[in-house]
């Protein structure tokens, strides 16, 4: 008898050892971090909570019944806390509780025995009932971690306006379907009823894989074209490709197969048809188009234009893929031409060329944080026939205009504009968002004109490249928070019921401002806030910043201790004591010779993808991504002959210790992230979000995108839990009351209701999307498709060539 009730106190002893041993660990991490956390001004919370977790582990290796006393009395505290700390926020909640109450039931189930160990009644009724509770609330919590948790949710039902005869889409023939850039597609026969039942119809291979020998930098980021019943599709090595509407079967491909170092994506492409007379312009004081040159009969009557990778601009003949003889030379016109020294990589371009009635316009990508000594952000008008360069706004030059003297080249690192651009044919006039001058982080050497255009909305006239307005968005940029996207021209509703042109644009610094398209001057209210400054001798710094409050702030908020987030308690105390550790005031936070912190960072918050908008409702659609940067200036020798940053974009690219030639300092600098390569702050990682323009509210705001193709350590979860992760493509609207995205870190193009932003229709891709949808009616069969490029995200090995379009059976 004696050694049958050994057997069971041998395994009690085992069992209370390993539940001692892992309480122990748990209450020693709590004691030495909180601790750390709290000689930082941080929460007191986990040395209390990490004394009683010690506690409770010395009781359990004595097998004691007060051991599960002790931890209860934790748990409980920590619930307390929790509230008090987060609110009632759902995943903050979930980082601080379901850790300790899951040791907390293994706590209470063991507890009957150790009472019977100790001669006392068993407890097994309270015990089991308050285990049965935990369980409970777990799987409530499991079951709740794999459904949306809104941060806004104000939509309402609104009515489906159908589409007039007379305003039905018949191409998306330019990067964001208009030259203004609105992605709304003026189509109804896929509606937000009737979405569940899209299947796909067809699948074309562009055979141009995104693939590079470091993985640094190829990329599918395509938006396509439709005129007709023909899509145009570039690739990531400016390959173009003409195929059917309706069926996806090949009619012509140009093989271009341009190369880059780091830089292989194409965006988008420009269409021009000589047939159709040009718009002319109505608002006041507007030049009119040059005028087109082009017999009858000529070939490239229609072309497809595109700047390549390698610097050139291309135009080809949309009818069967040739090149356009009339066109610069054979076809192709040389952008390197007056840049000076602009070898691969510093100077690629990689948006779309903006046409502009007879004017294609561009402007190019020049490498952050590389040097001092760079290409110049030179932006350039060619007309559209022959090749010829109309126009050169120079932001170097007193005259932005002045022509270049034989051997001259354009001044070198001035702003540039690496981003899609508008064109507002009512005023023959392009609207360019602005970069600023390298380096980045280090505006020491930046002169008068730099700080001019830097981070500024530029209107130019498209015939003659004259200035017409400019706005700034940020004050010597220190932070990389060049203007990212292409401006959305709206007629935005004013408090007395009138509509007025406006510019829409959306920041890395989560703002969305709002401008007058004829002056630039602001619609909504823009505040200058007093910021702080930080230690770099000589830095131009600017006292204040523009804060665009008339408008909703998205996930730029000042973050606080509070707002740290992980998966367990363990890396939200690393969190806590990484952010209590740097220097940090908010969202312009300066670098300096310490560690601070950028929120967001200059991935985010809203990127190159653009918005989209629906002109029935007055509704704007915003993705973002919310992945802080923590950056220190390292003093060091100016790089001459030595080490530089490539300039590349793969996830962990331009990270650590990049040198910034021509300076006295490299920058250390990476993403903000938990120990297991969690973004530190609490989710969503990454939204979308409804505003309403006549209210300028946000209506609804929800997480977009799971950690299914994802997760710690590269590891994927295989888990739909839609936390909101970073998005990097753009929305496309339609007026059947949706809104698709494919832009996300799963592999999924989506759609929402514009009205309620609730997910409606998902359809799982082959690898990840980094592309902007579009959607169209073929004229040959009458059907609606809805259009997407999948050739495999940033943070994601997997890499594909597909092209899928989706349609309802009918």
């Amino acid at each position: 008898m004696s050694q049958l009730n050994a057997r069971p106190s041998k395994w009690l002893s085992l069992w209370c050892v390993l539940l001692g041993l892992i309480l122990l660990a748990t209450g020693l991490f709590f004691v030495i971090g909180g601790g750390k956390l709290v000689s930082l001004g941080g929460s007191w919370y986990f040395v209390i909570a990490g004394v009683f977790t010690v506690l409770s582990a010395i009781q359990f290796f004595r097998r004691k019944s007060s051991a599960v006393t002790i931890f209860a009395l934790v748990f409980i505290g920590s619930a307390i806390w929790a509230v008090q700390d987060a609110g009632m926020d759902f995943w903050p909640l979930v980082s601080r509780l379901m850790t300790l109450a899951g040791l907390l039931l293994v706590a209470m189930i063991t507890l009957p025995a150790l009472r019977k160990r100790e001669g006392k009644s068993s407890a097994a009724k309270p015990a089991y009932a308050i285990s049965a509770v935990l369980v409970v609330g777990l799987v409530a919590t499991l079951v709740q971690m794999f459904q949306p948790h809104p941060t806004v949710a104000n939509g309402q039902e609104l009515p489906l306006v159908p589409v007039a005869k007379d305003q039905q889409q018949k191409d998306w023939d330019n990067y964001g379907n208009t030259p203004g850039g609105s992605r709304f597609v003026a189509l109804d026969q896929i509606t937000r009823d009737n979405v569940k039942d899209l299947k796909v119809a067809w699948t074309y291979h562009t055979g141009d894989i995104p693939l590079s020998p470091d993985g640094n930098g190829a990329e599918d980021q395509q938006t396509p074209l439709q005129v007709g019943n023909t899509v145009f599709l570039c690739t990531p090595h400016n390959n173009v490709i003409a195929v059917a509407a309706d069926t996806g079967k090949q009619i012509w491909k140009a093989d271009i197969n341009a190369k880059s170092s780091v830089w292989m994506r194409c965006r988008g492409l420009a269409y021009f048809d000589a047939t159709k007379p040009l718009t002319q312009p109505a608002a006041p004081g507007s030049n009119a188009p040059a005028p087109v040159n082009l017999p009858a009969g000529a070939a490239c009557q229609r072309r497809v234009l595109m700047n390549t990778i390698d610097d050139r601009l291309i135009a080809l003949d949309a009818d069967n893929g040739q090149f356009c003889a009339d066109f610069g030379k054979n076809g192709i016109v040389d952008l390197r031409e007056g840049m000076g020294d602009a070898k691969d990589p510093s100077y690629v371009l990689t948006s779309a060329p903006t046409l502009a009635g007879s004017t294609v316009v561009v402007g190019g990508r020049v490498a952050d944080n590389v040097s001092t000594d760079m290409p110049g952000g030179v932006m350039r008008g060619f007309d559209v026939i022959t090749g010829k360069m109309r126009w050169a706004f120079d932001p170097g030059k007193d005259d932005p205009n002045a022509i270049l003297m034989p051997g001259e080249h354009y001044t070198r690192s001035t702003p540039n504009s690496w981003a899609p651009m508008s064109y507002d044919p009512n005023m023959n006039t392009v609207f360019i968002p602005m970069g600023s001058s390298s380096v980045d982080l280090w505006g020491v050497n930046r002169t008068k004109l730099d700080h001019k255009y830097g981070a500024a909305v530029l209107a130019v006239d498209a015939t003659t490249g004259k200035e017409k307005w400019v706005y700034q968005t940020v004050h010597n940029d220190l932070w990389d928070f060049d203007l990212p996207m292409q401006p959305s021209l709206v007629n935005f509703p004013m408090k007395d019921g009138s509509k007025k042109p406006a510019v829409v644009i959306g920041t890395k610094s989560g703002q969305i401002y709002v401008l007058d398209r004829l002056t630039g001057e602001p619609l909504t209210k823009v505040e200058e806030q007093a910021v702080p400054t930080a230690n770099i001798p000589n830095e131009q710094y600017s006292k204040t910043q523009p804060r665009s409050v008339g408008m909703p702030q998205i996930g730029n908020e000042t973050l606080k201790e509070s707002d740290m987030w992980g998966a367990t308690p363990f890396d939200q105390l690393a969190c806590r004591i990484s952010f209590k550790s740097m220097r940090y005031n908010g969202l312009y936070t300066p670098p300096g010779t310490d560690i601070s912190l950028s929120f967001p960072g200059s991935l985010g918050g809203m990127n190159w993808g653009s918005m989209s908008t629906d002109p029935n409702h007055n509704y704007l659609f915003v993705n973002d991504m919310r992945l802080g940067l923590w950056q220190q200036m390292v003093a060091a020798a100016p790089a001459k002959d030595g080490a530089v940053n490539n300039g590349g974009e793969a996830v962990n690219t331009g990270m650590g210790l990049v040198p910034m030639k021509g300076t006295p300092y490299a920058v250390n600098k990476n993403r903000f992230m938990s120990p297991l390569g969690i973004p530190c702050q609490k989710p969503p990682f990454g939204t979308l979000s409804a505003i309403d323009l006549n209210t300028q509210k946000i209506v609804w705001q929800v997480p977009v995108g799971t950690v299914q193709d994802t997760g710690p350590f590269g590891i994927k979860m295989h888990a739909q839990m839609p936390v909101g992760m970073p998005t990097l493509g753009g929305t496309m609207a339609t007026q059947g009351g949706l809104v698709f995205i494919a832009g996300t870190q799963d592999y999924y193009l989506r759609a929402f209701d514009t009205a309620t932003g609730k997910e409606v229709w998902k359809a799982r891709l082959p690898v990840g999307s980094q592309g902007t949808p579009i959607s169209y009616v073929s004229p040959e069969n009458g059907k609606q498709y809805i259009l997407i490029s999948a050739g495999g995200g940033r943070q994601s090995p997997d890499r594909g060539d597909y092209v899928i379009a989706y349609a309802l059976d009918k």
